[in-house]
């Protein structure tokens, strides 16, 4: 666990930490128990009562489940069409958890992709995914504007034979910043978004605007700025003839010179970096 930062004391990272290990619990307690015939729907509910029970009450956004070729989101126009349906679960079909919770003011959101038994496109997908970490912890340690760092994203899916699905997001974010939010023990959501983190992405987004940065990291303009202090959730999406993989995590972006403590992930003991770790390990 790093140190203190000037925006988060240690505490602070630790409370973001245990948030985001709980969601990533959740989603391997989930996906575990998935099988052939669980709706998407189903699938997000199981998210949403296995974190109640542990004492969320409190969403960034509610969870997503997207199945087969929606991970890839597949023919998605609208922002309705993210939202989970009666889609059902088969054999070798991959799938997506995604969800937001927030417990004891911190934030999380996270991004978990998995398979209903083996799938080898989809086991390569996941694999390739590791380099966007690492190249996207490169280029911010860099200071490279965060608008030339999803340009590199991009052209590293091509290089890879990929498309980019991050695109498909309301303004094609590949991130968002986060941060604490006043402890409440429920928040009313707004199509899937709490009331109360949204509150705090205004208020961010208002500040930003006034003094030149967004707490959205986009392929527009508004994110032509080198790497705003704050925490970031990051998610990359790959694409492949409907099949679809990301991870996504908390990037933590320091005003530190040392370019090592300029920007960390804030976990390195998640499910995607450990699943590497053991290729590595078994080659």
């Amino acid at each position: 666990m790093r140190a203190a930062t000037s925006s988060y004391s240690s505490a602070d990272l630790r409370g973001f930490r245990e948030v985001q290990q709980l969601a990533y619990a959740c989603a391997e307690s989930v996906a575990a128990r998935l099988k052939p015939g669980v709706t998407e729907r189903e699938a997000a509910r199981m998210q949403r009562d296995w974190l109640r029970e542990r004492g969320v009450a409190d969403w960034f956004h509610l969870p997503f489940a997207w199945f087969g070729d929606r991970t890839a989101f597949t023919g998605f126009k609208v922002p309705l069409q993210f939202f989970p349906t009666n889609r059902k679960l088969a054999p070798g079909m991959p799938f997506i958890l995604d969800m937001a919770p927030i417990r004891g003011g911190f934030t999380s959101d996270i991004g978990y992709s998995g398979c209903l038994g083996p799938n080898p496109l989809h086991e390569r997908l996941l694999a390739d995914l590791l380099e966007h970490r690492e190249l996207i912890l490169a280029a911010v340690r860099e200071r490279r504007p965060l608008r030339a760092v999803y340009e590199d994203v991009g052209r590293l899916m091509v290089a890879q034979g990929y498309a980019n699905r991050h695109r498909a997001y309301p303004f094609g974010v590949i991130a968002h910043k986060i941060d604490r939010v006043p402890e409440r023990r429920r928040s009313p959501t707004v199509l899937g978004f709490g009331t109360n983190a949204l509150r705090g992405l205004a208020r961010d987004a208002l500040h930003g605007h006034r003094d030149g940065w967004s707490p959205l990291w986009s392929p527009y303009r508004f994110s032509d700025h080198p790497p705003q202090p704050g925490l970031w959730a990051v998610e990359p999406h790959l694409g492949f003839r409907g099949t679809g993989a990301k991870f996504e995590e908390i990037l933590v972006v320091t005003d530190s010179r040392d370019p090592v403590e300029s920007a960390f992930w804030l976990d390195d003991d998640l499910p995607h970096v450990r699943r590497r770790q053991e290729e590595v390990q078994a080659v």
